[in-house]
C-alpha cells in the first residue's frame, strides 16, 4: 500500500502533538498506518453517539480508501447516520444544554425532539420517516420468508435509491452509505437496544411481523468468527471508539475461537487502540487498560496497543485525518 502524502492537518499533528494523550494519538495513528502497509486489515468499533457527531465526514472517506475493512457499531450509530442523512436541517442544536431545567427538557419532548447532549434528533422527520421505509422492507421479508441482519435492511434501503430525493447532507458524508456501496461487513450487537429495534419489537407485538426475519446477535458472532478466520492471514487490528458492547462483543471472537473452538492457530488481534474518557474503576470494561486484555487471550504481550484518554468526537477525526493524509 502506497503511503499517502501528508497535508496540513497531519503536519500540524506531527509538529505539535508530542506528549501525553497527544503523543498517544500520533503513535497510535502511525502504528495503524504501519499495520495497513503490511496488508493488515482493521476493524473500527463505534460506541457513543458518533454518528450524531457526524463522524461520517471522515469515516466515509476511510471506508472509500480501504483503511477500514469491518465495522462493529451500536444500533444507535447504525440508524443515526441515516437519520442525519435525511433530516439534518430539522435537527436542533442546544449549545447551553448544561443549563437546561427539567421543564426545558419536557418542552423538547413535547416538540418531539430527543436530545443527545447538545443535539436534538427530530422524531417525525428522522425516526418515523425511516421507520416507514424499514417496515416495508420487514414486511417484504416476512412475506417472502427471508431473514437478514439489521445492517442489511439498512443497506437495502440505502442502495434502493428511495431516499435519494430526501438527502439533506452531502451523501459523501454518510459513512453507512459508503459502507453499503462497498458491502462492508458490519456487526451490530444488541441491535434491539436502538430506536429502530424498538420499532421492530413494537410491530412484532402488534403481530404485523415476526422476530425471525431479523438475524440475531449469536448469528452475528457466527458470521464474525468465520470472517475473522478467513481474513486474519496478515493480522486484523482493532480500533475502538468508546467502550461498551460495540467493543466488548467483537473483541471476544478471538478467545472464543481459541478457548471454545480450540482453533489455536488463529492469530490474536494484531493492533489495538481505544479512544476513551472512562477511568479504570469498579470493573469498567470501557476504562480497562489494554494490558488487561492479555489476560483474556485477546492480545499478546507484543501486540501494539494504545489508549488515548480523550473525547472521541475530537480525537477520532484527527486520527482519520492523519491516516487520510489531510
Amino acid at each position: 500500500m502506497q503511503k499517502a502524502k501528508k497535508g496540513p492537518i497531519s503536519d500540524f499533528i506531527e509538529k505539535h502533538y508530542l506528549h501525553f494523550n497527544a503523543a498517544s494519538l500520533v503513535n497510535a495513528s502511525k502504528a495503524y498506518e504501519s499495520h495497513l502497509e503490511k496488508d493488515g486489515l482493521m476493524m473500527i468499533t463505534l460506541a457513543g453517539a458518533m454518528s450524531t457527531a457526524e463522524i461520517g465526514k471522515s469515516l466515509a472517506e476511510m471506508i472509500r480508501q480501504d483503511k477500514v475493512h469491518i465495522i462493529t457499531c451500536t444500533g444507535a450509530n447504525l440508524e443515526e447516520d441515516v437519520f442525519n442523512l435525511v433530516a439534518h436541517s430539522h435537527y436542533k442544536q442546544v449549545p447551553n444544554y448544561r443549563d437546561l431545567s427539567p421543564q426545558d427538557e419536557k418542552k423538547l419532548l413535547d416538540q418531539h425532539f430527543n436530545r443527545v447532549t447538545d443535539t436534538c434528533i427530530p422524531e417525525e422527520e428522522a425516526m418515523r420517516k425511516i421507520e416507514d421505509h424499514l417496515v416495508r422492507l420487514w414486511l417484504e421479508a416476512e412475506n417472502k420468508g427471508e431473514r437478514y441482519f439489521p445492517h442489511q435492511y439498512f443497506y437495502r434501503l440505502l442502495l434502493s435509491g428511495v431516499l435519494e430525493s430526501e438527502y439533506e447532507i452531502d451523501p459523501a458524508n454518510s459513512w453507512l452509505l459508503a459502507a453499503a456501496q462497498k458491502n462492508l461487513p458490519i456487526i451490530v450487537p444488541g441491535w434491539e437496544d436502538s430506536t429502530c429495534g424498538n420499532f421492530f419489537a413494537a410491530h412484532c407485538i402488534e403481530g404485523i411481523m415476526t422476530p425471525k426475519i431479523t438475524k440475531s446477535g449469536i448469528e452475528y458472532m457466527i458470521f464474525l468468527a468465520d470472517w475473522y478466520k478467513n481474513n486474519s492471514q496478515n493480522g486484523i487490528g482493532f480500533f475502538q471508539i468508546g467502550g461498551g458492547i460495540a467493543g466488548d462483543f467483537p473483541i471476544c471472537v478471538v478467545p472464543m475461537l481459541h478457548q471454545d473452538l480450540k482453533e489455536d492457530k488463529i492469530p490474536v488481534w494484531a493492533y489495538f487502540c481505544q479512544i476513551s474518557d472512562s477511568t479504570t474503576s469498579y470493573g469498567s470494561y470501557s476504562g480497562a487498560v489494554p494490558n488487561e486484555k492479555i489476560t483474556w487471550g485477546k492480545l499478546e504481550v507484543d501486540t501494539p496497543r494504545f489508549i488515548i484518554e480523550s473525547d472521541a468526537s475530537i480525537v477520532a477525526p484527527l486520527v482519520f485525518a492523519y491516516l487520510l493524509g489531510w
